[in-house]
């Protein structure tokens, strides 16, 4: 804890929290006033017993808000028997100090001025409470498991923030919203509600990718799902979408250097192969190709962390970061299994991708942003059957994935089975969207060109060339 011989400490303790006794004593007595607009206004901004330092102003507000919530009139006389019912009148000075908060407030047309004050003042007590905390917590600690205090303290600190931004809608304007919203969808009749990723039926499955979604892609290695995540992330922050519209795209790269990452990228966009150009002997056209592609993709609102080693609550501060500097609108982790959470290793593999798979999924509803993760599959496909068709129950290390995702596409390549009757389509990629939470599950089909490492949309004429048919819901 802090140390009581720190001048530090000692001066903070003898300093007055921020305060304001005029705003407070103000906004009481607007609320006797003219209490219908007073009341509703502070209740809006959310002013709360809290927000006022002196505590005879915290009563008086529980009185007011008491006989608020029961219909009852709020003046002088009603506050002051409300009170006097609960034997707190003495406490706050008797009726002469209710009488005196009515005269210094003859009107209440100062009244949002009174509430911001007092709204100020209660976040900066917030946020010296936190600090203080986080300091005891520092000397308490030392120097383990810093990243988890300090994830925990940033959390803290961003509810101050989200708490204190956030208002009371009314009914009638989410009504409003929504209408708006659902106007824009006849209008455009993309039927896509969230993000566009690119791909024309994946879109059509899910409506694009939705704020606070969890999105699983899973396979087993060497199935592209690195190549889809990228090719999306690529569609999103360069506007290639259906409403093109450019989105800030956060990618938490755990395996692959952003090097390797970026010369994927490239060569991807460029149509080149990588091994080609590993070697590098590029006719003068491909090497063309390279330069436009390089030029197109240094407008990419991409935010690459390459990170190793990464502790979930360290990968959420750097995301809540970026959401709050660039407004990321999608965040891509490759992959799970390479994320830690050092705090609940000791309990096993399992609890500790159980808690990781958790964490993601409470950072895409914190930063109200689809979060795609890729994972890996278990051997139970291979050891099945010779097609090795994927199943929910095969997510590697825990069934908690299953449970907290929102969407789960299962992909898998039937060129990489012998004996899998279409095999020999050397591009055909088949995704299976094996869960949903509000929608349909089926498969959709995709191109997947290996060489350039690229997905593309599939033609759909017919089922042998990947017609599209949902195994439940419709469009």
């Amino acid at each position: 804890m802090a140390r009581p011989d720190d001048p530090a400490t000692a001066s903070r303790a003898r300093q007055v929290p921020p305060h304001s006794e005029e705003a407070e004593r103000g906004l009481l007595g607007s609320m006797m006033v003219d209490a219908a607009r007073a009341i509703d206004l502070s209740l809006e901004r959310r002013i709360s017993a809290e927000s006022f330092y002196i505590p005879a102003h915290r009563t008086i507000f529980e009185a007011i808000l008491d006989l608020h919530e029961k219909g009852r009139p709020v003046d002088l006389l009603t506050v002051g028997q409300r009170l006097r019912d609960q034997d707190k009148l003495n406490l706050i000075g008797g009726v002469s100090y209710i009488e005196g908060l009515i005269d210094s407030t003859p009107t209440s047309a100062a009244l949002e001025y009174y509430i911001e004050i007092v709204r100020q003042k209660h976040i900066l007590r917030r946020i010296i409470e936190t600090s203080n905390e986080a300091i005891e917590a520092c000397y308490r600690l030392g120097d383990e498991n810093a990243d988890v205090l300090l994830d925990d303290f940033s959390q803290k600190l961003f509810d101050i923030s989200h708490y204190q931004a956030r208002s009371v809608i009314p009914w009638s304007e989410a009504i409003k919203e929504t209408m708006v919203h659902i106007e824009h969808i006849f209008e455009t009749k993309t039927g896509v509600t969230g993000i566009p990723t690119g791909f024309v039926d994946i879109d059509r499955i899910t409506g694009g990718f939705q704020p606070a979604d969890m999105i699983v892609i899973a396979a087993r290695p060497s199935m592209g799902k690195t190549s889809l995540a990228m090719n999306i992330a690529e569609y999103v922050a360069m506007g290639e979408v259906c409403d093109h519209q450019p989105r800030p795209v956060a990618i938490f790269s755990l395996e692959m250097p952003r090097q390797a990452l970026a010369k994927r990228m490239l060569c991807s966009r460029a149509g080149i192969s990588s091994h080609r150009l590993l070697k590098g002997i590029l006719p003068a056209d491909e090497h063309q190709r390279l330069v436009h592609a390089a030029a197109d993709l240094q407008k990419a609102r991409l935010f690459v962390d390459d990170t190793a080693n990464l502790e979930v609550v360290e990968l959420r501060a750097r995301a809540r970061r970026l959401k709050k500097q660039y407004d990321i609108q999608l965040v891509v982790v490759d992959y799970l299994q390479m994320l830690n959470y050092t705090q609940k290793s000791g309990e096993g593999r399992q609890r500790e991708t159980a808690a990781i798979s958790a964490a993601l999924k409470s950072m895409a509803k914190e930063l109200n942003v689809p979060v795609v993760v890729l994972s890996q599959l278990s051997r139970a496909p291979e050891t099945r059957d010779k097609i090795a068709v994927p199943k929910l129950s095969d997510l590697r290390d825990s069934g908690s994935i299953e449970q907290d995702a929102d969407v789960v596409m299962l992909l898998r390549r039937p060129c990489k089975y012998p004996s899998d009757p279409e095999a020999s389509d050397k591009t055909l990629a088949i995704v299976d969207f094996a869960k949903h939470r509000n929608g349909p599950t089926g498969e959709i089909r995709l191109n997947f060109f290996e060489e350039t490492t690229r997905f593309a949309n599939r033609l759909q004429t017919d089922t042998a060339a990947g017609e599209f048919r949902p195994s439940s819901g419709e469009f």
